[in-house]
């Protein structure tokens, strides 16, 4: 069966949730697919578990054991240098997804042409219990440079968008703020399609979750790769707080 899309999942702890992820995969209406999971923290107890996962669906998972933590960003560059797929997708090992997924967004995509889309998608606990949404819309550069509307669990792009040396950058977040914008910038809408398609946990204690280190990384998402000045830098990493506190 030939690859249409390839799922890049970095894997640093906690197998539990890892197995509730690629179950919402192998659950897919759409099965033209290979996933690839980046496991990012040697010396773990998880690597048994890996190998009979792997041992278990060996035409459909493709396990990268790194030698050493280089963050999710990295890792997600290895996958995507290793899938075979027509269109890359991106799943945290903690997130899910909505069995129709990969069938409604592929269908979307190759009807109208388009090389970047998101979803919209339901926050939820640990549990799995509502706790907001977030709607997926039509994003430009200019839409996007003051607000980051995009869940990366939710994207799917076309892999021949994806030819550059790096396209997540060695940040700890909002390495994939850098890829959207530098997608953006080549004037490639990022198409939402409003079904919430993807449940979004919610995790306490998660790097997503540190504030520190969000604003800390916002301002270098703007000096170091936008290249704006640090004044500036400062001010659209406000202009990015504010808008993130009001969806919340």
């Amino acid at each position: 069966m030939k690859t249409i899309v390839s799922i890049i999942i970095p894997f640093y702890e906690n197998y539990f949730f890892l197995e509730r992820a690629i179950k919402s995969v192998l659950n897919q209406s759409f099965k033209k697919y290979e996933i690839i999971i980046i496991h990012d923290n040697p010396g773990d107890n998880n690597f048994n578990k890996l190998k009979n996962l792997k041992k278990k669906y060996p035409k459909k998972i493709n396990i990268i054991f790194n030698n050493q933590n280089i963050g999710a960003g990295l890792s997600r560059n290895k996958g995507i240098k290793l899938s075979k797929g027509e269109y890359v997708a991106f799943l945290d090992s903690d997130d899910i997804w909505h069995k129709k997924k990969l069938l409604v967004q592929i269908n979307f995509m190759r009807k109208n042409g388009y090389h970047a889309t998101h979803t919209s998608y339901n926050l939820v606990d640990l549990k799995g219990k509502y706790i907001s949404s977030r709607i997926a819309k039509n994003l430009n550069y200019q839409k996007l440079i003051n607000s980051c509307d995009i869940g990366l669990s939710t994207v799917i792009i076309k892999k021949n968008i994806l030819k550059m040396k790096q396209p997540f950058p060695p940040l700890k977040t909002k390495e994939d703020y850098v890829l959207w914008l530098n997608i953006t910038k080549r004037n490639i809408i990022f198409y939402g399609i409003n079904q919430k398609l993807t449940f979004w946990t919610n995790t306490p204690g998660s790097l997503s979750k540190s504030i520190t280190q969000k604003i800390a990384d916002s301002i270098r998402v703007y000096s170091n790769y936008e290249k704006f000045s640090f004044l500036n830098s400062l001010l659209k990493t406000l202009i990015l707080s504010v808008n993130y506190l009001k969806k919340k």
